[in-house]
């Protein structure tokens, strides 16, 4: 069993178990370990059999029965068994007409449903309101929300999320991933792929129900759309596929080609990066940043704090990727939910942080902190000890619900010490979990502008904080951005490229982003 096989497996389990309702930390660390086995070079099933895949940091020893179960016998029982309770078709076809699970599985059950089209049949013969709780409002929703314009809009998932999902099923069907996942949008709601053989929507098993043809639906409720094109018309159809239908419209009637890049030409128009197809373009777009580009990460942390690796090992990581620097940003004590580091800690870790220089020169760790702002506006390390850091990056973890005016005065306030070299994550959200804080970014700007502290838009797939339109902001103005990761593991280093995706969406070149320069730059700013 390889792989990928093995990663698709614990993606169905922790899709099952999210809709059977269990805690969102138990799904979220099987869909991290889906994540890390499909990233995984050596076999994992060799390493399941010989006992070693708990050296997969994140691997803990729940998931290591699960994959012994699956690599000795080639399935997991309890995912069967979910499958056969949960009704995963019924509960996907919920979500996406934007009815209760429960209701749609009594429906199902009590009228003998089990796909798409016996829902819209039952319900546009009025069969639906013999089920007790289902009266013509409610039938006319399902019917409506079975129309592909009509359905009901729903959560959507992370980016990280989409684009596994949305890559495993273009793998399936051997197509393109397209639409907003190819824009590198912060939350998706729906999938697309185009591919030029027409695709067994049954036989999938990432796709629970076929809405129409040529739609279908995951078992989140999902919407994928797949495209079946001829050679020489795909590069249309992949464009058609990848822009918002906004920014499509703008373009006019489409020619037919076999690539984007003809399509433009044929248009009389310069080729436009799919990150910037989100609506109607007013200029041409400038040469945006690539992550080639990058020649270190600002910000990402070690297990001194809340990190599941050494400076050691995240110093190889970063040299693998090329990087000249990694800035060693671990919490402060003021964060309190994890272990965070006083001055006297961070000198310790200094020690630490020089013997791995020495060891890996003319490649430089750097020693940084990720410094809390406490409720009374102070930061949270002394002065002589902020003074002895090579980068100082400022945070605000507790404190995200306060008034705009005096959360504004807080953050500008603690902008102004001479030691801050950036502001990381400003909007405090967690996608789908917490709302943005009502920080006043102009007002954040200005400041950067007089100190010259940059802005962060940080790579963790449940932030991407600052979003796109916050970086277009800051770009506009001329204030640095710094494009991190804020990497809690090796693997999190690779969070990257969602970063310089964000950026990209708000126009941002590498000229705009610090850490695109040099070490000594850095180091002189």
């Amino acid at each position: 069993m390889g792989n990928i096989e093995i990663a698709r497996t614990l993606e169905s389990y922790a899709a099952l178990l999210d809709l059977a309702g269990a805690g969102y930390y138990t799904v979220r660390a099987y869909r991290r370990a889906a994540e890390l086995v499909r990233e995984t070079r050596a076999p994992v099933a060799e390493l399941v059999r010989t006992g070693r895949v708990r050296e997969l940091r994140g691997i803990g020893p729940g998931i290591e029965r699960r994959l012994q179960e699956l690599v000795t016998t080639g399935k997991l029982e309890e995912l069967e068994e979910l499958e056969r309770e949960v009704e995963p078709a019924l509960v996907a076809l919920a979500r996406f007409v934007g009815l209760s699970s429960q209701r749609l599985v009594t429906v199902g059950k009590e009228l003998g449903i089990r796909t798409a089209d016996e829902l819209r049949e039952a319900a546009a013969a009025g069969r639906l309101q013999e089920v007790k709780g289902i009266g013509p409002s409610t039938e006319a929703k399902i019917l409506a929300g079975l129309t592909r314009e009509q359905h009901t809009a729903r959560r959507g998932l992370l980016l990280n999320r989409a684009r596994a999902l949305a890559e495993a099923i273009a793998a399936e069907v051997d197509g393109i991933v397209a639409g907003e996942v190819r824009r590198w949008r912060d939350v998706v709601y729906e999938l697309a792929i185009v591919t030029s053989t027409p695709p067994d929507l049954e036989s999938s098993r990432l796709l629970v129900a076929v809405v129409e043809p040529g739609v279908a639906i995951t078992v989140e409720g999902i919407p994928v759309t797949i495209t079946v094109a001829e050679p020489g018309a795909f590069g249309t159809a992949l464009l058609r596929a990848t822009g918002s239908s906004a920014y499509v419209a703008s373009l006019g009637d489409l020619p037919a080609a076999a690539t984007e890049e003809e399509v433009y030409a044929r248009l009389g128009l310069p080729y436009v990066p799919p990150e910037l197809r989100e609506a109607p373009l007013e200029r041409d777009p400038p040469p945006l940043v690539e992550v080639a580009d990058i020649r270190g990460d600002l910000h990402a942390h070690t297990t001194w704090s809340d990190g599941k690796a050494s400076v050691a090992e995240m110093a190889a990581a970063a040299i693998e990727r090329g990087y000249e620097y990694l800035a060693i940003c671990d919490h402060t004590p003021n964060v309190r939910v994890v272990p965070g580091l006083d001055a006297d800690a961070l000198r310790r870790q200094a020690e630490e942080i020089a013997e791995v220089n020495a060891r890996v020169a003319p490649f430089r760790v750097l020693r940084g902190t990720e410094c809390d702002i406490r409720r009374d506006g102070e930061l949270d390390l002394p002065d002589d000890i902020l003074d002895e850091l090579d980068w100082v990056q400022l945070s605000l973890h507790a404190g995200q619900r306060e008034d705009e005016v005096r959360l504004t005065r807080k953050v500008c306030e603690a902008m102004r010490h001479p030691a801050v070299r950036c502001l990381s994550h400003p909007k405090g959200r967690i996608i789908n979990h917490r709302p943005p804080n009502a920080l006043n970014l102009e007002a954040v700007i200005q400041v950067a502008l007089e100190t010259g502290v940059a802005i962060e838009t940080n790579g963790l797939p449940d932030r991407l904080d600052l979003r796109d339109e916050e970086v277009r902001l800051c770009v506009e103005a001329g204030v640095p951005i710094v494009c991190s990761t804020d990497a809690h593991s090796v693997r999190g280093l690779g969070n990257m490229q969602m970063c310089i995706a964000t950026a990209r969406r708000g126009w941002a070149t590498a000229a705009d982003v610090l850490n695109t320069r040099p070490l000594d730059e850095i180091l002189r700013t």
